[in-house]
């Protein structure tokens, strides 16, 4: 409906689960990457063993934890449709190192802004939104901040090397989002 409004047509991107490690137009997909978009197959990849981590690893249990992470990875198709994602590759392979880094953590924090314009989207076309739904969102949001995973895995935080934003911004993003 909100690419219709601006007289574009909306393709939906194909979600694959997979165990463990699954071939892609990217290259082979494993568990310890995560979830992931890949532009050339137009597919979400997903494995399914993520989303227990992200219940029992992370504390960010429930279906509508595992929609946001699902509506983030379509936040990147939503970029690849609109040609923001190519017009930030190519800014990207003109700077350097620190800014292309700091490029590709706004294009994470700007899918998360995308998966909060899915959920209110959807809730204002079917009122999926359930009690609690967006709390889960947030603390999802949160727990998978880069802050909170370096700090888990190595004890101490290196904002230089993060790739998806701090929890504070991926919170913040998911809510500018929700109430757009």
């Amino acid at each position: 409906e909100v690419f219709a409004a601006s007289g574009r047509s909306y393709e939906a991107p194909r979600l694959v689960l997979f165990s463990e490690a699954t071939p892609s137009a990217c290259g082979m997909g494993q568990a310890a990457m995560g979830p992931f978009y890949c532009p050339p197959d137009r597919q979400v990849y997903v494995d399914l063993a993520f989303f227990r981590e992200l219940d029992r690893r992370f504390g960010a249990p429930g279906a509508f934890a595992q929609a946001y992470v699902i509506a983030h990875e379509v936040g990147h198709h939503v970029q690849n449709l609109l040609g923001i994602a190519e017009e930030v590759h190519g800014m990207r392979r003109r700077a350097s190192p620190q800014r292309a880094n700091a490029l590709s953590v706004l294009m994470e924090l700007q899918a998360d802004c995308l998966a909060g314009v899915w959920a209110h989207h959807a809730h204002r076309q079917r009122q999926i939104l359930e009690p609690g739904d967006v709390a889960e969102g947030l603390r999802a949001a949160s727990a998978i901040g880069d802050d909170m995973m370096q700090r888990r895995s190595q004890g101490h935080v290196v904002p230089e090397s993060w790739t998806h934003g701090s929890s504070a911004q991926r919170v913040e993003w998911f809510k500018r989002g929700l109430s757009a």
